[in-house]
């Protein structure tokens, strides 16, 4: 059937995710070099939200033949689009509690739903740290992330797809100061640190990789 449905120009898409986070039925999504894909016809209603968001115009609405939209379908992939995914800048603050503050001074903080255009990384000292040492290291705030622009992931867990072009973007396209590289003692969290080394590679500059290694007990190596 004919219907309206997005097209993606890969020459100008710069793999900002901009589009994924913005399209709530989930129908878009970055692929292995980092480009904005469409996942399936049915997940895309036609209707361009995306396109506003979109800082190349990479994107447009065509009238082509595509399987129909189906709603049902679509909504469980619907993560993308969360409204809590919107980019948003913050002070500290310790809300009264007991514990301490919280030093995060943004949102979201997960590398698949950052932008690398989003305004506090234009000058920033970035952390990129494994899920789990947050939970692990009970300094983890006054220690490792107060002051810094915070990006998290799991190289075993997460679809790492995408991840090294969306960092060296993120590095190419900022001042970034310095990148401290948090992860787990346990072997398979190294991939972290590879995957940010490659980052600073392909981003062209020259900026020193400090590594903290948290053990399973809390203690820092």
């Amino acid at each position: 059937m004919n219907r309206k449905i997005i097209e993606i120009d890969r020459e100008l898409c710069n793999g900002c995710s901009r589009c994924t986070t913005a399209c709530a039925e989930g129908a878009l999504e970055l692929d292995g070099e980092g480009k904005a894909v469409l996942v399936k016809d049915i997940y895309c209603d036609g209707l361009g939200a995306c396109l506003d968001v979109c800082p190349t115009g990479a994107l447009k609405v065509v009238e082509k033949d595509a399987a129909a939209y189906d709603e049902g379908a679509a909504k469980p992939h619907s993560h993308a689009g969360c409204p809590g995914s919107m980019a948003r800048a913050f002070t500290p603050t310790d809300h009264g509690q007991a514990g301490g503050r919280s030093e995060l001074s943004q949102w979201p903080i997960q590398l698949h739903l950052v932008s690398p255009a989003a305004p506090y990384f234009r000058e920033c000292d970035l952390l990129v740290a494994a899920d789990c040492t947050a939970f692990a290291l009970g300094g983890f705030h006054a220690e490792l992330l107060r002051g810094k622009a915070l990006v998290i992931a799991c190289p075993k867990l997460d679809r790492t797809e995408g991840y090294v072009e969306k960092l060296a973007e993120l590095i190419k396209g900022n001042t970034v100061y310095s990148i401290t590289v948090a992860t787990m003692e346990v072997p398979c969290c190294s991939g972290l640190s590879r995957i940010v080394a490659e980052a600073v590679e392909r981003s062209g500059k020259s900026i020193a990789i400090k590594t903290v290694v948290v053990g399973i007990q809390g203690q820092r190596r």
